[in-house]
């Protein structure tokens, strides 16, 4: 089975990145979320990345586009 990396607009606080990320990782979203924090504050890359990441990463497809897909 394929493993998608979406973005998780359900669970979302900002961008649903680090919901998307956890889900796809299979880690705790809150700890993804301590995670950025962390590398923000301390002088890391976290927001960086966390902004590169929520352009780069799509909005999972709607129910209709998802069954289109799997049609061709």
């Amino acid at each position: 089975m394929e493993r998608k990396f979406y973005k998780d607009p359900s669970d979302q606080m900002i961008a649903g990145v680090c919901s998307g990320l956890g889900k796809y990782l299979g880690v705790d979203v809150t700890l993804m979320r301590i995670i950025f924090v962390v590398l923000a504050l301390f002088g890391g890359p976290g927001l960086l990345i966390y902004i590169v990441l929520a352009i780069v990463m799509k909005k999972p497809p709607s129910e209709y586009e998802a069954e289109q897909e799997t049609r061709f």
